[in-house]
């Protein structure tokens, strides 16, 4: 059975998950709401029911393998894997190239499924894309847990993503967070965040 939007975001919440704040995203862009799905996915009851509706929804997809950006991705990606009996590698980032690394190998004529936890703009997955057709492989779709740009982006596959939200972001220059004064953020990084001063919604 698929999650409804409600039910998501009540996981978001009860995990801490959905934080409110001066955040810098992986795009460069900056907003006050950011989804750590790290929070939620450290629960692998969690993984396994919102995965299922991305393993639900391309079950009926031929395909050989799934990759993801790391790091996000990684954990998203491994459960839709096992939930589908199919093979999982990720990407990395070397010298701000999307590359493969750790012996892993996509081969010519393979069908891929690629997933990533949050996507915002999609520079991330559109790298993994470009990566998977220099390979000489075929991206049959893309999943993915939170889509912020609420449908806005589009990859030029089929695409499902959990849950769909409308969150504005900014360009640095025209953030009227930073106009305020108030400290920026960036999540998964080393620093640590003041919940108070980041209002973490319960």
């Amino acid at each position: 059975m698929s999650l409804t939007d409600k039910e998501v975001l009540e996981i978001f919440n009860k995990t801490e998950a959905l934080l409110n704040g001066h955040f810098l995203l992986t795009s460069g862009r900056h907003s006050d709401k950011y989804f750590q799905c790290a929070k939620v996915l450290q629960y692998p009851k969690y993984n396994e029911l919102i995965c299922k509706n991305i393993a639900d929804y391309f079950k009926n997809f031929e395909f050989n393998a799934i990759v993801c950006p790391a790091i996000g991705g990684i954990v998203v990606g491994q459960e839709i894997a096992r939930q589908l009996g199919k093979r999982f590698i990720f990407t990395e980032r070397e010298n701000n190239s999307m590359t493969l690394r750790r012996g892993f190998k996509i081969s010519p004529g393979e069908k891929i499924l690629v997933c990533e936890d949050v996507v915002t703009t999609g520079g991330s997955v559109f790298e993994v894309i470009d990566l998977v057709k220099q390979n000489g492989a075929n991206v049959v779709g893309v999943g993915f847990i939170v889509d912020r740009s609420n449908g806005k982006v589009n990859f030029g596959y089929s695409q499902y993503s959990v849950i769909k939200m409308e969150v504005i972001t900014y360009l640095k220059e025209d953030c009227p967070l930073c106009k305020k004064g108030i400290e920026v953020v960036k999540p998964g990084s080393r620093k640590t965040i003041d919940k108070k001063k980041l209002d973490i919604k319960k």
